[in-house]
C-alpha cells in the first residue's frame, strides 16, 4: 500500500544550525538588539518566526518584525546554503520509494526557502508527493497549519510525521497523526518524549525500519 510520509525540514534531514545561527547573529545586528546567546539560538531553530522572537528573546512585535526583516535578508543571501545532510537520511529516503511510500515536505520554514534547501542538498526529487511550508507574508505559519494544508492536498494514507522538536509532536498531534521523534536533531529525546512523542528513533537507519513497520498497519483516511 502506498503511504505518505510527512518530514520535517531542520533537525531532522539536515542540520541547519550553521547557517540559521550566523544569521540569526547578523539580524539582531540589524534589528540594533543582543545577539542571541547559545541556548537562544538552541531554541529557536525550530519553531516559526518571527513569533520565535517574542517567545524566545522577549522582544515585542515590532522588534521581532524589524529582525525578521534583517534575517530574511541574511538569510536569504547566503545562510541557506550552510546546511548538511544527515548522514543516512538520502539512504532512508531511498528505502521509502523503493517500498512505494511518498515523503511530503511539511515544514515551519517558509516553503520558497525550504525548496532551494531541497535542491541545493539533492534531495528535491525525493519529495515528490509535496513541499509544504510557511508563506513570506505571514498568512501560512505554524507546523499544524502547515499539516493541515498537506493532508488536504495529498492523496493517501499518513504512516506519520516526523521530526525533532516538540512543535512537530504538536502539529502531528492536532490531526491525530502519530508523531516520530528524532534524536539526532536540535530538540532532543527528552523534548520530544515530554511533548508525548510516540516513537524516538536514533538513527535514519532506524527510522525507515519503524516507517516500514508503520505502514504495513496504517489506517486509510
Amino acid at each position: 500500500m502506498t503511504a505518505l510520509v510527512l518530514f520535517d525540514l531542520d533537525g531532522t534531514l539536515v542540520d541547519s544550525s550553521p547557517g540559521i545561527a550566523a544569521s540569526l547573529a547578523a539580524a539582531a545586528d540589524g534589528a540594533g538588539v543582543p545577539r542571541p546567546d547559545a541556548d537562544q539560538v538552541r531554541a529557536l531553530l525550530g519553531p516559526p518566526f518571527p513569533q520565535a522572537f517574542v517567545d524566545v528573546l522577549g522582544h515585542d512585535p515590532a522588534t521581532a518584525e524589524a529582525m525578521m526583516d534583517a534575517y530574511r535578508e541574511v538569510y536569504a543571501a547566503g545562510g541557506l546554503y550552510d546546511v548538511t545532510v544527515f548522514d543516512g537520511v538520502p539512504a532512508m529516503l531511498a528505502r521509502l520509494a523503493k517500498a512505494g511510500h511518498r515523503p511530503a515536505l511539511t515544514t515551519s520554514k517558509p516553503d520558497v526557502y525550504a525548496r532551494e534547501v531541497l535542491r541545493h542538498v539533492g534531495l528535491d526529487a525525493a519529495f515528490d508527493a509535496g513541499v509544504f511550508g510557511a508563506t513570506l507574508d505571514g498568512s501560512l505559519a505554524g507546523k499544524a497549519a502547515v499539516v493541515d494544508l498537506a493532508l488536504q492536498t495529498c492523496d493517501g494514507p499518513v504512516v506519520a510525521l516526523v521530526g525533532d522538536r516538540h512543535h512537530d509532536v504538536d502539529g502531528a498531534h492536532a490531526h491525530d497523526l502519530p508523531a516520530v521523534g528524532v534524536t539526532w536533531g536540535f530538540g532532543g529525546a527528552a523534548e520530544l518524549r515530554a511533548a508525548g512523542a510516540d516513537h524516538l528513533v536514533d538513527s535514519p537507519a532506524a527510522l525507515g525500519e519503524l516507517l516500514e513497520q508503520l505502514a504495513a498497519v496504517c489506517p486509510a483516511r
